[in-house]
């Protein structure tokens, strides 16, 4: 049995492990030619990109560079997204299924480049990516899955064992895929990024964006970035530009336990094929480094006690690995198209200079470099053979319209239910560190008791559409189950589509 649990260290491993020079808050307005918001993968590649072509560049972001989605990844450099290439021929045919597979090893090919060209130390290991299934449904879907690989001459085939040693019943790699340390390799292109111009500001939040010949980003504070081109790379978009993004994505939670293992780590990367999700691989250079369990897949807002989810993932890797030692939990929040392919491209056919990124699916590291490119591209005025295909305004796959309306009665479905008189009347017995929703006044308020025993009390609207927020454990944070927004205990946002904190309510003793 494992002999520790229940680490303290609730920070990714990959922000434990760097040191990131800040950057000064913007405090004045400023003109550029391009202006990015976002600080992840998609935003700093953008920021070089165009910097190397002489582009003068500003880029901001809300936190701390490398703070949000890119910061609690699992980094896996792949063009293996799940089962999802029989799903794109069916519903895109077989030249646009070639696309988001060469997509994908071509951001595979800029990330290399990118190491090679900077001398970038950061733990790029060539690895081959398998799917496995121990559920006798998912065989045959692997095995169709195999033959989409053969129509679309991918290297790689069903493989009847893998080098995990784990209970499956069918396996398919996808050979010369990779990993890497992502935040070192980012470390090292937001310094290129600076040597090269790039104008970097932190905790600066854009709230909004006037649509002129020349757009302006406007931030929190009053500050107006002025530029020709702008780069929504925030996540979910900041501005919708009524693109209607709320509906036509959805945002589910992810967790990841980090472990010493009793076993060897055998090389590859790993993920099953059925739910729960169970994704597995390993970083560092010796074999008895970490080892990266990762799953547990919910609708943001909508899932059980979230500690539980870690609980699961640990008894996952004790049963079959053996764990000796618990390092760290964290958790991540990822958004998913309709189609599953992700929006690249001008938020609407109109705003032809605004440009977004979004949609990952989880698979940020491939889908956020190629992004930067194809955007990179248009603002260059190159051509770029993936442009069309992953264009926000794209024709929709078939799927879509029973998708859409799927996830958008979800969301009607959680606006009611969370005005239903589901709360507590006593939170004179509150923990520290607890959470509890209650009736104020007759206003459905959340009430949560910090490490000094102070009280903070808000209202539970989330100020996106109004739909009521849950409380989450495990990140102590407020997450709305409509549409993803996430605030702290005090109300602020935390991540969009809300713009606006929580309302805080003065305590009654």
């Amino acid at each position: 049995m494992k002999e520790e649990q229940s680490p303290e260290n609730k920070h990714s491993y990959w922000l434990d492990t760097i040191n990131l020079e800040p950057f000064e808050k913007l405090k004045q307005s400023t003109e550029t030619d391009v202006g990015i918001v976002g600080g992840g993968i998609t935003g700093l590649t953008a920021a070089y990109m165009l910097a190397k072509q002489n582009k003068k560049v500003t880029l901001i972001d809300a936190d701390n560079l490398l703070h949000g989605t890119t910061g609690y990844t699992t980094a896996k450099i792949t063009a293996q997204h799940g089962l999802i290439y029989d799903e794109l021929i069916q519903h895109f045919g077989e030249d646009n299924a070639s696309l988001y597979y060469k997509a994908a090893m071509e951001a595979k090919d800029i990330i290399e480049n990118h190491i090679s060209e900077l001398n970038i130390d950061c733990d790029f290991k060539q690895e081959d990516a398998y799917i496995y299934t121990n559920d006798n449904k998912y065989v045959e879907k692997m095995k169709t899955e195999a033959k989409a690989y053969e129509k679309l001459g991918i290297p790689g085939s069903l493989a009847d064992n893998m080098p995990l040693d784990i209970p499956h019943k069918a396996a398919l790699v996808m050979h010369n895929q990779a990993q890497f340390h992502p935040l070192k390799y980012l470390a090292a292109l937001i310094k290129a990024c600076v040597d090269a111009g790039v104008a970097i500001y932190e905790n600066t939040t854009a709230t909004d964006v006037e649509y002129n010949k020349h757009p302006a980003i406007i931030t929190k504070d009053g500050s107006r970035i002025r530029c020709r081109y702008v780069i929504i790379a925030s996540h979910f978009p900041f501005y919708d530009g009524q693109g209607f993004y709320p509906t036509r994505l959805y945002a589910e939670r992810a967790y990841v336990v980090g472990i010493k293992a009793k076993k060897k780590f055998p090389g590859g990367m790993y993920i099953n094929a059925e739910t729960p999700t169970r994704s597995v691989r390993s970083t560092g250079e010796q074999s008895d480094d970490l080892w990266l369990i990762v799953g547990e897949n919910h609708k943001t807002g909508q899932g059980e006690t979230m500690n539980n989810h870690y609980d699961a993932l640990e008894q996952f890797a004790d049963k079959n690995f053996g764990i000796s030692e618990v390092l760290y939990r964290w958790s991540t929040q990822d958004l998913t198209t309709l189609d599953k392919v992700p929006y690249i491209g001008q938020i609407t056919k109109s705003q032809h200079n605004v440009f977004v990124a979004t949609g990952y699916r989880k698979w940020g590291m491939t889908n956020g470099t190629i992004a930067a490119k194809i955007i990179s591209d248009a603002i260059l005025d190159r051509s770029n053979d993936y442009a069309t295909f992953f264009t926000p305004a794209r024709r929709q796959a078939d799927p879509f319209a029973r998708k859409f309306v799927s996830v958008n009665a979800d969301v009607a479905k959680h606006l009611v239910k969370g005005k239903l008189d589901n709360t507590k009347d006593d939170f004179s017995e509150l923990h520290v560190n607890e959470a509890v929703v209650t009736r104020i006044d007759g206003r459905r308020t959340g009430v949560f008791k910090d490490a000094n025993n102070q009280i903070h009390m808000v209202d539970t609207t989330c100020t996106h559409l109004g739909c009521e927020v849950a409380w989450n454990d495990a990140e102590q944070s407020w997450d709305c189950p409509c549409h993803g927004s996430r605030f702290s205990y005090t109300g602020e946002v935390i991540e969009g589509p809300a713009k606006r904190p929580l309302k805080k309510i003065d305590r009654i003793d």
